[in-house]
């Protein structure tokens, strides 16, 4: 079996915060490859790292973070963290953790959308980071959102995310479904859940000039199935059991 890189979702969230630069570093300190990040637009169209559309899912502000400015955004605090971590458990741009964390580790970058002008914002801010380019991958489960971010940054990696499958939905629409959305959006690989992954599903997007990779990778028998495929990448939210299972591999 071969040997994979490892992404860390959201950081190492089940120690400290997710999506926050404590978090992220975190993950180097462990040897994650890359950490996963989602990137949503503020009232007055700042890219930051959040996941969620409601701030009381995991701050202690409330409401949709669209109607919040950056500077609004600045007074909130992740749950129980308060006077725990200061600045680096408070949700930073997506400017201060590249200008942070470019160089030491490899970025997925997740935009989450809905706003056509998000792409041109953010790929705007991409272009001053072209030099961090070889070590970043964007990603979103949107199609047209990755055709317009590889128009406005040309060369920029980008790989589409599927959902996990509808319940009527078999496997042979998995694969069908992943080249057609995949090359709609330009990408170069497309991540599966590992419930959607068999040998015949990687080999028929393979055979389509598509790379697999996987996310939500959290079980035992989940990090078997990836290392059997030759799956390259996978992003898990157990980072440690990740990095012990690969490093038992090598043994």
């Amino acid at each position: 079996m071969s040997t994979f890189e490892i992404v860390a979702h959201r950081g190492v969230p089940n120690e400290y915060p997710e999506n926050t630069l404590t978090s992220f570093e975190r993950a180097i300190e462990l040897g994650a490859d890359a950490v996963e990040l989602d990137v949503r637009l503020t009232k007055d169209k700042i890219p930051v790292v959040y996941h969620y559309y409601y701030l009381d899912m995991v701050t202690t502000l409330t409401g949709p973070i669209f109607s919040f400015t950056f500077e609004q955004l600045k007074s909130a605090e992740y749950t129980g963290t308060a006077q725990k971590g200061g600045a680096y458990y408070r949700i930073s741009s997506l400017e201060d953790v590249l200008e942070r964390l470019g160089g030491r580790i490899g970025f997925e970058i997740e935009i989450k959308g809905p706003e056509p002008e998000s792409v041109a914002i953010i790929g705007s801010l991409m272009n001053r980071w072209k030099h961090l380019w070889d070590t970043v991958e964007m990603t979103s489960y949107e199609p047209m959102l990755l055709y317009r971010i590889k128009q406005a940054c040309p060369g920029i990696i980008t790989d589409l995310l599927l959902p996990k499958s509808e319940p009527w939905m078999d496997l042979d629409v998995v694969a069908y479904n992943a080249i057609h959305l995949g090359k709609l959006a330009g990408a170069r690989t497309v991540h599966l859940h590992p419930t959607q992954l068999t040998s015949e599903v990687v080999q028929i997007i393979r055979d389509q000039g598509l790379e697999v990779h996987a996310w939500d990778v959290n079980e035992i028998d989940s990090l078997q199935l990836i290392a059997s495929l030759r799956i390259p990448k996978f992003s898990t939210d157990k980072l440690q059991q990740a990095l012990d299972f690969r490093h038992n591999l090598k043994d």
